[in-house]
């Protein structure tokens, strides 16, 4: 599939990039050969090879749950830079 210097400018339009006319017939050559590389994949045979997400077997690597107790607040305040009353002080976004 050959791209042609319009689409390359309407790709160069969406990308919000200026193209000079040299660079945009070197970019139609360039991405024609990119897609016409990748139009290979479509010419392969995939009937008999199942769908993957992952490369490697891969099982559910999620730990249970666990209901533990929070740390106190002194602890969990220890190391803010300014706290008051219990709780982190930050300053007002407005």
């Amino acid at each position: 599939m050959a791209l042609t210097i319009k689409e390359v400018e309407h790709l160069a339009i969406l990308s919000r990039i200026a193209l000079t006319d040299e660079e945009k017939e070197l970019f139609a050559g360039q991405m024609s050969d990119i897609l016409k590389y990748a139009d290979k994949l479509n010419q392969l045979n995939t009937d008999n090879i199942e769908p993957m997400v992952y490369i490697l077997p891969a099982l559910n690597v999620f730990r249970e749950d666990e209901v533990i107790p929070a740390p106190p607040r002194e602890e969990l305040l220890a190391n803010a830079s300014v706290a008051e009353d219990g709780y982190f002080k930050v300053p007002k976004i407005l």
